[in-house]
């Protein structure tokens, strides 16, 4: 009896070790199809990048690839190109990420104002989220088809007296990084505008009140309550806006393509002409992994905050 009693206690523990473990596997049986799907799409083209990055003569080559380590590397942080290039991403990625702040945020003021009535509010969000609408392809065209010579922009600009020729907006290497970092704002501001109209939505009318019956005016209301219940709302979309500013890569391309002399060459247009133009893929592979380390970079700080605001 004893011995089946044995038996039976130990065919109990096993049964529930088992369960035990059923219960831990059980979460990540129901994200593998997720982490397989994110290793063959993510992690494989990621390694294979890094990979390319550290060898030379890999794709198209006659030769056999040869492993350099990081001499691709070193090359790449000394060569002008990349350097203009980083310098125009930076200039192009900080500028649009201000601006989208200044303006997102003063239009969903607006709209978020009693001041204005139901229907002007309706209408005017029609009109501010437009820009949203159109793809980055559109967007390029429409803006090539403004900024043209013999476009609206010059002929309402030579009508009002403002200029006395004709400008060439996206062919001036003193223009062209200004025109294409102003195309980039008005594309993007909508989305930053509904954030934060959602984020002014959400503030209760309470601390607006308490704040005036203690003599606070507008300024001191925006400063002390509106800006402190958007920063979480702020910090976040700032940091993803630089991440996707900075791969931005249609609207350049279709646009300027980089030029006029490189004066508005990103990160991402030299990634592509240096694999596709020049068919230098080890090269091209190790731009492509120092933009992934800035955009992980900042990421990190994204998680972290995000970590902050959920606590």
């Amino acid at each position: 009896m004893e011995n089946i009693r044995v038996s039976n206690a130990s065919k109990s523990s096993r049964n529930a070790t088992r369960n035990g473990m059923a219960k831990q596997l059980a979460p990540y049986a129901y994200l593998s199809p997720t982490i397989v799907l994110l290793t063959l799409l993510s992690l494989v083209p990621i390694a294979t990048v890094f990979y390319y990055s550290l060898m030379d003569n890999v794709i198209i080559t006659t030769t056999p690839p040869a492993f350099v380590g990081m001499d691709n590397y070193a090359k790449i942080l000394s060569d002008s190109r990349f350097l203009q290039a980083l310098s125009n991403t930076l200039v192009f990625s900080v500028v649009s990420v201000i601006a989208h702040l200044i303006l997102g945020l003063s239009f969903a003021m607006l709209l978020n104002t009693r001041l204005i009535g139901a229907v002007p509010k309706a209408l005017f969000r029609v009109i501010y989220i437009l820009p949203w609408v159109f793809t980055a392809s559109i967007i390029a065209i429409l803006w090539r088809l403004l900024l043209n010579p013999n476009g609206v922009v010059n002929y309402l600009l030579l009508e009002l007296g403002l200029v006395h020729e004709k400008i060439e907006w996206l062919s001036s290497r003193q223009l062209a990084l200004a025109a294409v970092t102003f195309i980039n704002i008005w594309a993007g501001y909508p989305f930053y505008m509904v954030s934060y109209l959602a984020g002014l939505q959400g503030i209760s009318d309470d601390l607006y009140e308490a704040g005036k019956i203690d003599g606070a005016n507008s300024v001191q209301l925006f400063r002390f309550i509106t800006l402190p219940q958007l920063k979480p709302i702020i910090i976040s979309l700032a940091m993803l806006d630089f991440i996707w500013t900075t791969h931005q890569f249609t609207l350049i391309w279709m646009t300027t393509g980089g030029g006029p002399v490189r004066v508005t060459e990103m990160l991402s247009t030299f990634t592509y002409k240096l694999a596709f133009s020049s068919y230098e893929f080890s090269q091209a592979s190790t731009t492509a992994m120092i933009i992934l380390a800035i955009s992980t970079f900042v990421a990190v700080f994204y998680v972290r905050n995000q970590r902050l605001a959920n606590e």
